[in-house]
């Protein structure tokens, strides 16, 4: 037998590759990465979160089970991931409180926020920025928001603003795994140099007027330094990682599709590109958009674009095309799932560690409803293979979801948006 050595002073660096011929493959989350003393059986890996939102939703026939509880019969749609059933739960009879307005409420499907045509709106953070806020800092990229077809996203700032979407898969692959060069280095070291000036100014300036204030605005003032000092903090942040190499994959480069109308190979790309960025902890934070738009989708028996088949009216050709489209997508998103199923982790697999949600702001994109919406959520560390069946006239708050997934993560928040409590029903495993 071979001597082996112990080393009880240092741990396996989180950012180290499997070294061959002209290639690098960057490790996965391992138990050797622990830090050194540190108790395994009180050590967990990193938990993640992806969002795949639908602007056009799915045919809730064709995906929704008429079975409830456990051991139900699988759907039409269903029926393409069988074998992943037991990883996920299917949720019918909810959506988000004081939600209307058909596709205009597709701002709220990650933050909930009451969207009304008849009412003013001021839209407030989505789960993937709010989970980013608190703990996006670890990773190299807080978040990606992506899209599939357009800039459009379903991720919104504090302030509201909608977070624009990249749906070049070439480039979010040049930024997760291309290094920079010495003079890009230098030039974004410079700018987050710059943008800590700017913050010592600001809060040298606001605390010369300090003692004129009253005690109601020093709590005010006081709570600015801190968004300041958390501000400079991030940006400290962020310049060590533009110093840190970036981690090495043992594959090309995708080639993007320049045709719009290409949906399903257009997915596949974006998919296999987050999955690389989940298996290198380069962001533990991912929104995927899907916005429906573009012509004849290129699949057998599909002459109709998306958007066009969504309002089917219940014709039944028209329903035919749909069904084939998200068939398809299914597909897709079961091969994603199956993927994170195939990465193993120190406590358990990549997907028992990444929450994986899908969900829509329509529930019947045909007549622009905002009720029933379809949602299938899986992986986290749930207990899953469950349909958990809501009123479907009286539908249950989908916020309280959100809200499990943040305690998952560990924040222990109140309350997410219109949230009145943790999702019913889905416990952790």
């Amino acid at each position: 037998m071979k001597d082996v050595h112990f080393s009880f002073s240092k741990s396996l660096s989180r950012r180290s590759f499997l070294k061959g011929a002209g290639a690098a493959m960057a490790l996965p989350w391992l138990e050797a990465m622990t830090p050194a003393f540190a108790a395994s059986s009180a050590y967990e890996a990193p938990r993640r979160f992806v969002a795949f939102t639908l602007a056009l939703g799915l045919h809730g026939p064709n995906l929704n089970p008429r079975e409830t509880g456990r051991n139900y019969a699988p759907s039409l749609y269903l029926s393409e991931v069988e074998d992943l059933l037991g990883d996920m739960t299917v949720v019918t009879g909810s959506s988000h409180p004081g939600v209307s307005g058909g596709h205009q409420a597709e701002g709220s499907i990650l933050t909930a926020a009451p969207y009304s045509r008849s009412a003013a709106f001021k839209n407030s953070i989505s789960i993937d920025q709010y989970l980013a806020k608190h703990q996006g800092h670890y990773t190299r990229f807080p978040s990606l928001v992506l899209d599939i077809n357009g800039s459009t996203s379903a991720s919104y700032t504090e302030s509201g603003s909608m977070i624009p979407a990249e749906q070049s898969p070439s480039r979010v692959f040049n930024q997760l795994f291309i290094p920079d060069t010495p003079k890009e280095k230098a030039r974004q070291v410079e700018r987050l140099k710059q943008g800590r000036s700017i913050m010592d100014v600001v809060a040298a300036d606001a605390k010369r007027v300090e003692k004129t204030l009253g005690s109601g605005d020093r709590e005010k003032l006081d709570q600015y330094f801190t968004s300041v000092r958390n501000f400079e903090k991030r940006l400290g942040e962020a310049q060590e990682w533009t110093l840190r190499p970036k981690p090495k994959v043992g594959v090309a480069a995708p080639v993007d599709i320049d045709n719009s109308d290409a949906i399903i190979d257009r997915k596949k790309l974006m998919l296999d590109v987050m999955s690389l960025a989940l298996q290198t902890d380069s962001t533990r934070f991912i929104t995927v958009h899907l916005n429906g738009e573009g012509g004849a989708v290129p699949l057998e028996g599909v002459d109709e674009g998306y958007h066009s088949l969504s309002h089917h009216g219940l014709d039944e050709e028209k329903l035919d095309q749909l069904t084939i489209v998200e068939t398809e997508l299914m597909r897709k998103w079961g091969d994603f799932l199956r993927e994170l199923k195939g990465v193993e982790e120190s406590s358990g697999t990549l997907l028992d560690r990444t929450s994986v949600l899908m969900t829509s702001n329509l529930g019947n994109g045909s007549s622009h409803d905002n009720r029933n919406m379809p949602v299938v959520l899986a992986g986290g560390g749930f207990k899953h293979g469950q349909h958990l069946a809501f009123d479907k006239a009286n539908n249950y708050p989908l916020p309280n979801l959100f809200l499990s997934i943040l305690r998952r993560h560990g924040l222990e928040d109140e309350r997410f948006a219109t949230s009145t409590g943790e999702m019913t029903g889905l416990e952790i495993a």
